[in-house]
């Protein structure tokens, strides 16, 4: 079992810039991959960023490249999303999500076995 908790969510001015922290307890060895996700009013749930722990490659969603980037703490067990030049429409609820080796990294939210709760981000313009 994986127990995942977001932290750094907050309210930004457009342009501006926060860091997510997911950190992870448990069963930590065979984490596989951490994803974020994030979810607007309204909006179906879509992912954001993912990294495969053990060599840090990560990938991203078009409408976040180039603004947000991912790195890990592996001492602490910890997955981090910079986000930089914030725009309103990043506005949503941001989960990270994760799942262990033998299970795929790919696909859609339902495919992720364990979730944080959530960090608000609130981008005004």
């Amino acid at each position: 079992q994986v127990q995942l908790v977001e932290s750094g969510g907050g309210s930004v001015q457009a342009g501006g810039s926060l860091r997510l922290a997911c950190a992870a307890s448990g069963d930590t060895r065979r984490l596989k991959c951490v994803n974020w996700f994030r979810q607007a009013p309204g909006k179906e749930r879509e992912g954001v960023a993912k990294i495969y722990l053990y060599d840090g490659a990560a990938s991203y969603a078009d409408s976040v490249k180039g603004r947000f980037t991912l790195s890990q703490d592996t001492a602490e067990n910890t997955v981090y999303l910079q986000m930089n030049s914030l725009k309103p429409e990043d506005t949503a609820m941001y989960y990270c999500a994760a799942n262990l080796v033998g299970t795929s990294c790919i696909g859609p939210p339902s495919n992720y076995n364990y979730w944080g709760r959530g960090t608000q981000v609130t981008v005004s313009s």
